[in-house]
């Protein structure tokens, strides 16, 4: 069967896991950048960042530089870090409260909204109009304490893909929570394989023995929308871990994670480094309640269990399907809805290239 024979979709019923092909083959990357990363909104920074004019966060979505400033009004806008004159960058690294940007090759420089302010030594390029030049906008959008870009007019509209989430979690009080950590791991398998294995608890009794404790398997469910879905749990027996209430991870189309429990945020992005490997960044955020600091340290040691469990077998699965030996399995309908869910829009993208 050919990999073009594994864009149709099935029912979930019926459903097959992704062709191995997908995740071993090195001319994908190029494709999913383009087609994936490129047309999806991506996490880009935390509001905190950007509070006052002039501050901004450089980053890098889908192998491409972008800058967001914080504009004289306290709105966002994101620019592609690119000038003008001979591509060079207008930020190297954050900052806080820059009047102007100023290319750090020739000394271009812009106002803060992207219009071209003074061009160093241009007086006798004939015709030249800096009123002309422009810096090209990026899409941008703060949410929940968190910001976004998307680099394709193509993109979804942000309203439709977040659609529903912030009233859901609206009680957690995101927006109050503070950037504790970040973690980064480098991990030797597809970045498919980590989102596979983040989208279903059908590996808890067998992968995490630790998490299972703590998340009621019987009550562990998944649910589908257009563009994300959410895995939610009651959580039990934690000893102080957590606190009590409910475990909701939410999966952002293609590559984010919110994993939301009582005073903690945790924010996932997962970042591809060629058909077999990849970076997750994992950023804390935590409320200022003293019973939500007081176990921090408990929770942050859980979560490091936790990830060296899934690195662990999601390396042990990327040898596997690198292995020549695995035919696309059965999804199991109770358990994989999400891996489904998630596997489908990726056929819908990979269908683009004909």
């Amino acid at each position: 069967m050919s990999l073009q024979e594994h864009y149709r979709i099935e029912p979930l019923e019926q459903a097959h896991a992704l062709h191995a092909g997908f995740y071993t083959g090195m001319h994908w990357l190029d494709f999913e950048q383009r087609e994936v990363f490129g047309k999806s909104w991506q996490l880009a920074a935390h509001a905190g960042d950007l509070q006052h004019p002039g501050d901004h966060v450089t980053a890098d979505i889908a192998g491409k530089p972008i800058i967001i400033i914080c504009q004289q009004d306290g709105s966002l806008q994101a620019f592609f870090n690119v000038c003008r004159h001979r591509a060079g960058p207008l930020a190297t690294c954050n900052g806080k409260g820059a009047r102007a940007l100023h290319c750090k090759y020739h000394g271009w420089t812009y106002e803060l909204d992207g219009g071209l302010r003074a061009a160093t030594e241009m007086q006798d390029a004939a015709g030249f109009d800096k009123s002309a030049i422009r810096l090209p906008r990026v899409q941008v959008r703060a949410w929940q304490g968190l910001v976004f870009v998307a680099l394709d007019i193509a993109t979804p509209p942000f309203e439709q893909v977040f659609a529903g989430i912030g009233e859901r979690i609206a009680v957690a009080g995101l927006p109050q929570m503070r950037f504790a950590k970040r973690d980064t791991y480098q991990l030797a398998c597809n970045w498919k394989v980590y989102i596979d294995n983040f989208l279903e608890g059908y590996h808890l009794p067998f992968v995490h023995p630790g998490l299972s404790k703590v998340l009621d398997y019987r009550a562990y469910d998944t649910e589908l929308a257009q563009w994300h879905s959410l895995q939610h749990s009651p959580l039990r027996n934690n000893d102080g871990i957590y606190g009590d209430g409910n475990a909701w991870y939410y999966f952002i189309y293609p590559n984010i994670m919110l994993n939301i429990t009582p005073g903690r945020l945790q924010t996932n992005r997962v970042l591809p480094q060629g058909d077999g490997h990849c970076i997750v960044e994992f950023d804390y955020y935590y409320t200022d309640e003293p019973q939500v600091q007081a176990r921090v340290q408990a929770e942050q040691a859980f979560s490091d269990e936790i990830q060296a469990e899934d690195i662990a077998i999601c390396e042990h699965v990327q040898q596997g399907l690198a292995s020549g030996s695995y035919s696309a399995g059965r999804l199991n309908p109770r358990r994989e809805s999400g891996v489904w869910h998630f596997q489908n829009l990726l056929r819908a993208a990979y269908a683009r290239q004909g």
